[in-house]
């Protein structure tokens, strides 16, 4: 959603404790807005500037591994198969809003997709395995945009509109994290949504190709709220987070739960997260929600929640271990807490 290129700046380093969060040099201080997860040590994180970089030892070092010429580009989503291949996605209006994929750990980049339509706007990208995946986009002429790749990332082809229900007047998806648009399974997605009259939740069974939406309790009616991520641990289980991204410590409106694959969506009884939320994620049982002002967690599947601590962070990725990414280049490495150790 183009209201979100604005953003807070999170809490100076040396004013935080880290809690779970073990702080690693990245190499930049550009804005850090999309990481993902690629297991074995391996992670990519993405953002302004035309910045990815990219780490193979388990953070010990992270190295560039940029496209050339593209530091007019804002990065707001990667997502990342292994150690080599990668497709990045860059936000803005127009031919701003592009696809790149890369076979050789960013030594190398093509670039697969270009929008061409002045009204077009893509939010995020999220795949079910190396080859399917979706990209979505901001509505144009009413309904949101559905890309699809069926070859890891090398083509996308827009998905007919017919089985999109109409966007809401001033809705759109909130490219704050690249996990406004989530896949899982082999056919299921999810993607929230913002800025109109209700924040809403799509989700499809046939990989995209037809949609249905929900109304969630995400604060609405206001450019800068909605569903800002979106987490599923199976085809039921699903959280939703958000709130209003200008209103960093007001936890109104900043969670929603689903148990049926999100037909329905409702707000917790034992709690919320602490503040705004851009970026939720399932690690295990457990549940770890981050925005600006901190981070937060649930150990009943979002039910009820601990605040971890305040170091602010913009997204999160988890597989064989977890990132969290933030303003300044910031990176940390998320240290699992046992069920027995007290919360911050």
């Amino acid at each position: 959603m183009k209201s979100i290129l604005a953003v807070v700046a999170a809490f100076p380093l040396a004013l935080v404790p880290p809690g779970p969060w073990k702080l690693q040099e990245s190499g930049t201080n550009a804005r850090l807005r999309g990481v993902s997860v690629a297991g074995r040590g391996v992670a990519w994180a993405s953002g302004s500037r035309g910045t990815c970089v990219r780490t193979v030892d388990g953070g010990a070092t992270w190295k560039s591994a940029a496209p050339p010429d593209s530091t007019s580009l804002d990065f707001r989503d990667v997502e990342a198969f292994d150690d080599r291949a990668a497709c990045l996605l860059s936000i803005g209006p127009g031919e701003l809003s592009r696809i790149y994929r890369t076979a050789d750990g960013g030594a190398t980049w093509t670039l697969p997709y270009t929008n061409r339509d002045p009204k077009g706007f893509l939010d995020a990208i999220a795949f079910w395995d190396r080859v399917h995946g979706l990209a979505l986009g901001d509505p144009v002429d009413g309904r949101f945009v559905i890309l699809a790749t069926v070859d890891g990332g090398k083509t996308w082809d827009p998905v007919p509109g017919a089985g999109m229900p109409e966007a809401l007047p001033g809705e759109g998806a909130f490219a704050a994290s690249g996990t406004c648009l989530v896949a899982q399974g082999s056919s299921d997605a999810w993607f929230g949504t913002g800025g109109g009259g209700r924040a809403r939740v799509f989700r499809s069974t046939d990989r995209g190709r037809t949609w249905a939406v929900a109304d969630t309790p995400i604060r609405a009616g206001i450019a800068s709220a909605g569903v800002f991520s979106l987490a599923f641990r199976d085809a039921d289980h699903g959280v939703a987070v958000g709130g209003d991204y200008k209103s960093v410590d007001d936890p109104a409106g900043n969670i929603a739960l689903t148990f049926d694959g999100g037909k329905t969506w409702a707000a917790p009884d034992g709690g919320r997260p602490t503040g705004f939320r851009s970026a939720v994620a399932f690690v295990g049982s457990d549940v770890v929600a981050i925005g600006p002002s901190g981070s937060d967690l649930s150990r009943d599947g979002g039910r009820s929640w601990s605040k971890l601590g305040p170091l602010g962070f913009h997204a999160l990725g988890f597989a064989e271990g977890g990132w969290g990414v933030g303003e300044d280049g910031r990176i940390a490495r998320f240290d699992p807490i046992r069920s027995d150790e007290p919360l911050r």
